[in-house]
């Protein structure tokens, strides 16, 4: 099968772990007989450089005409630290979810029974800990109507949900529970919110629909909470933009370490498939960065664009066995030599 791929390496460390997962993609495609091409395209801090745009048209049409995106990671300090830049290298993230229709972000997190010991938390809580975080990505605060006021001595920011956003992401919530464990939390909060109130309502509309699934609801901070203090309570976990992005990299403690936890954005064209640690740009260019998220992003396009789901688990037994072998890089290597980010996916793609 041909593949036609966009590649968005985007800022910092995106470059360098994007590089290991297309070799990863590639020895997949050896193995299994397939053909990839990919087309480059810039976002982010690059596109702003080369015009003026974090999400330029040309990169949006790449995306549109592929059938997968391989995506890294935007950010840049010279934007993170001037408050009053216009165009800035997140809002090309922001905009490749609109305007691709990317509302539903896949986050998957489990433990490797070799890195249980990395996790922060005991061993006790995390071995086995398995559930998957279902983000709503297009809506919310961060593309609700927000601006200064009062000679900008005043900011708002509008969390504004309307009930289609929400019915559909409830349903690939459904969906995904009944292809699982059968269990959902909705998280919100719906005490103090009325987004959240709205967001409960529907679900408990919606609930009858899945008598199989059992589901229960939760306030985003009692589901903190609960991250740290149980995580194999979870199946799967739904909320809205703003709780999703904190809980998602609050769960990264969980398996052991941010660079492990991929994502999968889909909805009505293109998916993105990357990993979920950002720009790192302080790590760029240094041959350090983890790349078996992005590696692990690439399994999630197998699998998710393509139906290919025995080349998305030799990609999966692949990072295993490399995280077995102790072939990792420094932010898991504790009482063994760290690899570079190149070894590493060297490594991978070799056992693959």
């Amino acid at each position: 099968m041909k593949l036609n791929i966009a590649l968005l390496p985007g800022d910092g460390i995106g470059p360098e772990v994007i590089c290991q997962a297309v070799k990863c993609v590639d020895a997949v495609c050896r193995k299994f007989g397939h053909e990839a091409s990919y087309h480059f395209a810039y976002v982010g801090a690059g596109a702003i450089d080369r015009y003026g745009d974090a999400f330029p048209e040309i990169t949006y049409q790449t995306c549109l005409e592929a059938d997968a995106v391989l995506f890294g990671a935007v950010g840049d300090p010279k934007y993170d630290n001037d408050p009053t830049a216009k165009v800035r290298p997140e809002q090309g993230l922001l905009a490749m979810r609109k305007q691709l229709g990317l509302y539903a972000n896949l986050r998957p997190v489990e433990t490797f029974k070799s890195l249980v010991h990395q996790s922060p938390l005991k061993e006790e809580l995390v071995d086995g800990a398995d559930f998957l975080v279902i983000r709503e990505l297009t809506g919310g605060m961060y593309f609700g109507e927000k601006g200064r006021l009062d000679g900008g001595d005043t900011a708002y920011d509008t969390n504004i949900y309307h009930r289609y956003e929400i019915e559909r992401i409830l349903k690939q919530a459904f969906e995904f529970a009944m292809r699982r464990r059968k269990h959902l939390t909705v998280v919100d909060k719906a005490n103090v919110l009325e987004s959240s109130r709205l967001w409960r309502q529907i679900a408990q509309e919606m609930a009858p629909q899945y008598p199989e699934v059992t589901t229960d609801y939760m306030f985003v901070d009692n589901a903190s909470m609960k991250l740290i203090t149980g995580p194999k309570f979870f199946d799967v976990i739904v909320t809205e933009n703003t709780f999703g992005d904190i809980l998602t990299d609050e769960a990264s403690v969980v398996s052991g370490s941010m660079g492990l936890l991929a994502s999968a954005s889909i909805g009505e064209h293109t998916g993105v498939y990357e990993p979920i640690h950002g720009s790192w740009p302080q790590a760029a260019g240094q041959n350090i960065a983890n790349p078996l998220a992005a590696i692990l992003s690439a399994a999630m396009m197998f699998e998710y664009a393509f139906g290919m789901m025995e080349e998305g688990k030799a990609i999966r037994k692949a990072v295993a066995a490399s995280i077995e072998n102790n072939i990792v890089t420094s932010d898991l290597a504790t009482s063994s030599k760290a690899f570079s980010t190149i070894e590493v996916g060297d490594w991978v793609a070799a056992h693959i």
